[in-house]
């Protein structure tokens, strides 16, 4: 939910003022489509009263033929020109609109993506996030409401002053004397009266949307549950793992329960329809009647007194209709703004979220040997809101070229000590060097240049492979060439269509690959060297593979990674055999640091009782590599 504190006049404007300068630097076409879409509405109903009026006079009065054509013929060419223009306009305006959602999700995807990567893990940030785009979803309000705001706005202005424009003569024009007590139509009191009449009216119409739209906005807090299980099931059970598991258990059942129980639409129905949303629409529907009655009696009225014809009647008693609609729309569209300002705060107060780490300036060296040296110094780090220590006086070094086994059971550190790493989040205590300089110096972006990590939860894009490998556009042929190749998808590069071209996935080309586990990897490794950092990182890529293909895995990386520093993090210990230096880590610490052959002479150690708990795996593994040489010696 928003919040609901009372917001001042001053602070409404502003808070709208700051949406339509975001708005207008996005997409200032919008904007300028409305505009003049406003303008041409606003004027088009002035100019048919207008003209409609001089026709009716004529035809009430001296009904001189030559005038009636000429009115007539007035009356069709300003229809004609008019509808011409608001069509084209019309088109310009929904062309322009066509992009209002990806454009309005611009400026969330620009706050996200220069973001740093802890506020962005926060939990209150993520809740934010959640809120605003239900907020859209379901009524449309906060930031996206802002053109339509605009619009109506300049409509409803361009429409008041069109009016008055075409009302004054209604109180210039003056009852004959020879009228008896209805002279008193004259008196400039009727300004004053009428006029406070329309704007009571209006204030009251208004103070009833208002709280309609205050019903409105109380529906989106139970709306926000329908919302998510909307989305779950909508979006989420369409990915083709959770479908095979929804077909073969029957999911959509419990799916549709939630649906219906949850359904915000069914919701929305009962509070308009049935509720008080639709007494208030009534009686904001009697009010307006009520008013456009007693302006028709009163220009009524003069009309039959004398003071004008039947033709300025018309003219009268549809331009102070219009006025009225006018003046409710403008007062209308404020108190909307009321409303919706506390949506936009909410998005105001995402998008104010201040990036918390320290922004360096330090150019990183462009070292051709690679001798990069990276020092954790009694590194200490708890996540932010929690009161648990994730790693505790870590103090290790990165000798140049040399691999490293992080190995532990789950929740022990090991990701967190790689975020800390590769500076997605700053230590709470302690300081991490490279080449004796603390990370934070650097310029952020050039320290992420050094490293090439392949998560386990890697993401390859829906877009060609060679895009993949280079994160752009652009790239250079051989050497991604080479790199898959390096990393045994050589054969498979060959069979594909269009080579690198090819579109991996068929969610944007239907000629597109789709991809084995084995075969992301593949790619994922290769996409690491591609990019040719300094320091190589695996964080569990392999945790879904077999042992025997995890090893496989880790011996074609360690053969390609070449002379770069290379990092390998697992619970599972394949790789550990393959690296000079094994840290063990748990509950945060490291408990032991040494060899593979030195751990397992410490038989008290964990990483001797991790070894041996896994062992069967690797023996059953050098078993069969054992069978397999022997067979080979003997056929040869």
């Amino acid at each position: 939910m928003v919040k609901k504190d009372k917001i001042s006049y001053r602070e409404v404007l502003l808070l709208h003022k700051r949406g339509l300068m975001i708005f207008w630097r996005i997409c200032p076409g919008i904007f300028l489509s409305r505009a003049c879409y406003a303008l041409m509405t606003g004027i088009t109903p002035y100019i048919t009263i207008y003209l409609s009026a001089r026709l009716v006079g004529e035809l009430a009065g001296e009904r001189d033929i030559r005038q009636i054509v000429i009115w007539v013929a007035a009356i069709l060419a300003a229809g004609l020109l008019l509808g011409i223009g608001s069509g084209c306009i019309k088109r310009w305006k929904l062309y322009e609109n066509a992009s209002i959602w990806q454009d309005k999700d611009r400026v969330l995807i620009d706050k996200l993506l220069n973001m740093d990567f802890s506020v962005m893990d926060d939990p209150e940030t993520h809740h934010l996030l959640a809120q605003i785009q239900q907020n859209s979803i379901w009524g449309g309000v906060g930031i996206y409401k802002i053109p339509e705001l605009f619009e109506k706005s300049i409509s409803s202005m361009i429409s008041i002053l069109c009016a008055i424009s075409l009302t004054i003569g209604l109180f210039a024009e003056k009852v004959p004397k020879t009228a008896g007590m209805l002279c008193i139509l004259n008196h400039p009191l009727w300004i004053g009266v009428l006029s406070v009449l329309l704007l009571g009216t209006a204030m009251l119409v208004i103070i009833i949307y208002k709280r309609i739209n205050t019903y409105f906005e109380e529906c989106t807090k139970e709306a926000e549950l329908g919302n998510r299980v909307w989305g779950f099931f909508m979006f989420e059970m369409t990915d083709m793992e959770r479908a095979m598991d929804m077909r073969i258990y029957n999911q959509q059942d419990i799916g549709i329960h939630y649906f219906q129980k949850h359904n915000n639409y069914v919701m929305a129905l009962k509070h308009l329809a049935k509720g008080k949303m639709g007494l208030m629409k009534g009686l904001a529907a009697a009010v307006a009647v009520s008013f456009q009655g007693v302006i028709d009696l009163f220009v009524c009225m003069k009309a039959w007194a004398g003071a004008f014809d039947i033709g300025m009647a018309t003219q009268y008693i549809g331009a102070v209709t219009a006025l009225y609609s006018g003046v409710e729309t403008l007062v209308q569209t404020y108190g909307i703004l009321q409303n919706n300002a506390p949506f936009l705060r909410t998005l105001f107060e995402f998008l104010d979220i201040p990036n918390l780490m320290y922004q360096g300036s330090l150019t990183v060296e462009k070292r051709q040997d690679q001798r990069y040296e990276i020092e954790f110094k009694d590194v200490s780090f708890k996540y932010p809101s929690s009161k648990q220590w994730a790693l505790r006086h870590i103090s290790m070094r990165f000798h140049i070229g040399e691999r490293l086994a992080i190995v532990g059971e789950n929740g022990s550190g090991k990701t967190t000590f790689i975020k800390l790493l590769c500076r997605l989040y700053d230590p709470t205590e302690g300081v991490i060097l490279l080449n004796g300089i603390d990370i934070r110096k650097y310029n952020y972006r050039e320290y992420m240049s050094v490293f090439a990590v392949v998560f386990q939860d890697f993401q390859l894009l829906s877009c060609s492979l060679g895009e993949n490998m280079a994160a752009g556009k652009s790239y250079e042929k051989e050497k991604v060439e080479q790199c898959l190749i390096k990393a045994d998808f050589g054969d498979r590069l060959r069979k594909l269509p269009k080579g690198l071209e090819t579109c991996l996935y068929k969610h944007f080309d239907k000629e597109g690959i789709e991809l084995s586990g084995g075969e992301a990897q593949k790619i994922a490794l290769a996409r690491a060297l591609y990019k040719d950092a300094p320091f190589a990182i695996l964080d569990e890529p392999t945790a879904a593979l077999d042992p025997e293909a995890e090893q496989k895995v880790y011996e074609k990386f360690n053969e390609i990674a070449g002379d770069k520093t290379a990092i390998y993090i697992s619970h599972r210990l394949s790789s550990c055999r393959l690296c000079d230096v094994v840290a063990v880590f748990d509950r945060g610490r490291i408990i032991q640091y040494g060899s593979h052959e030195q751990l397992l002479e410490e038989t008290e150690g964990k990483y001797y009782q991790l070894w041996y708990a896994q062992a069967q795996y690797y023996i059953e593994e050098q078993e069969r590599q054992k069978m397999w040489n022997n067979l080979i010696a003997d056929e040869t």
